[in-house]
């Protein structure tokens, strides 16, 4: 008892869980996933650029201030300079001195000027910048004050212009970059659209040739239908001087199927169709008619003689799947029409074959016999 709820209570484990992770299926991504990915990034490769675009013309803005700045810059240390040659210390471009009493404070008030207006366009930046000193800015601040605040703004704003310059020159590259990425990517979906274009067309070319297969030809034994005789019926009687048709009627067939069984008469119908490719020639056409029906389209023959050794090695065919099966039931009957001596109209060749057949049926059985010229 207690063995048994033991056993009951015990969790059956499903076999999948067991699986290790390396060999659980992969399943290989659809068309509409590989679409959706591919324009998610083109998406995201687009926006990307476009913040990149901006910045880099906000970065030219920015540049082209700083290009104003440094012109302001320049004009404040050439004031400078004229200053610092009247005022007799080394100048960064010398120029003569004058006796003129009134020079050294003009060309102060001119640096005053100058440091007021770069004032004015830094306090303007858009982007926080160091101010002046107000004690340099003063008209009478010392000389050295000034100077050294001129000085410190000169490094700050030249050392801005690189840093945007660098700045803008790996946007453009990031920008150059990921366009070529965005390219290979469109090349890639195109690519891949081409090949799952190709692939479809060529499953639909497969499928058409399989349904057209199917209708042409009998599922069982895979040999042509009576549709697909009558085409190469016509397209041989066309080509050819002389064709002919062979009518096969399997004798005691029905026999096997009542007494052995429908499997054993599919066994048969298939091996004696296999033995009927391969006792006929290459451009032949073997046919099922239907049931255990068949008929065989001969084409390009010398003489009556070489219809009648084909019917020979037919019915020879048709006794040795019996034999081999053991049956002992099995035999066939085959009627023989030809155009254009016996039959003027290749179209009523199969019937006159057909009728020839049961003639032969009629006086025995396990045998064949030629259309008359009536027919």
């Amino acid at each position: 008892m207690s063995t048994e709820a033991s056993e009951t209570n015990i969790p059956v484990r499903d076999p999948r869980l067991a699986r290790p992770a390396f060999m659980l299926r992969f399943r290989r991504p659809g068309p509409a996933l590989i679409a959706g990915a591919s324009l998610g990034c083109l998406l995201i490769g687009l926006l990307f650029v476009a913040v990149q675009v901006r910045a880099i013309f906000s970065a030219q803005l920015q540049q082209e201030y700083i290009g104003l700045v440094l012109e302001a810059v320049d004009r404040a240390e050439g004031a400078r300079d004229s200053a610092a040659a009247l005022r007799g210390a080394p100048a960064v471009s010398a120029e003569k001195p004058t006796s003129d009493p009134e020079a050294y404070p003009r060309a102060r008030h001119d640096l005053s000027e100058r440091l007021a207006t770069l004032d004015a366009l830094v306090s303007a930046s858009p982007a926080p910048a160091p101010p002046f000193s107000k004690a340099a800015l003063a008209p009478d601040a010392p000389f050295d004050t000034a100077s050294q605040s001129l000085d410190a703004a000169a490094s700050y704003w030249r050392a801005q212009r690189e840093e945007v310059s660098d700045a803008m020159r790996n946007r453009i590259s990031r920008v150059a970059d990921t366009l070529i990425l965005l390219s290979a990517i469109v090349f890639g979906v195109l690519v891949t659209a081409l090949g799952m274009y190709a692939k479809h067309n060529r499953l639909l070319a497969g499928r058409s040739h399989e349904f057209e297969h199917a209708a042409l030809h009998d599922a069982m034994t895979g040999l042509p239908n009576r549709r697909r005789l009558f085409a190469a019926l016509e397209a041989t009687a066309k080509s050819a001087g002389r064709i002919a048709v062979l009518y096969i009627d399997l004798d005691g067939f029905k026999r096997v199927n009542d007494t052995q069984g429908h499997r054993i008469g599919d066994e048969f119908l298939i091996a004696v169709s296999r033995r009927f490719r391969q006792s006929v020639r290459t451009g032949d056409v073997v046919a099922r008619i239907g049931g255990d029906e068949f008929a065989v389209l001969v084409s390009r023959f010398e003489s009556d003689s070489e219809l009648a050794a084909i019917a020979q090695r037919l019915i020879a065919c048709v006794a040795q799947t019996d034999q081999q099966m053991a049956l002992g039931l099995v035999r066939a009957s085959i009627g023989i029409a030809t155009f254009p001596d016996r039959v003027d109209d290749y179209w009523r060749l199969v019937a006159a074959a057909d009728e020839t057949m049961y003639e032969v049926k009629r006086n025995g059985k396990d045998g064949f016999a030629f259309a008359s010229a009536s027919s």
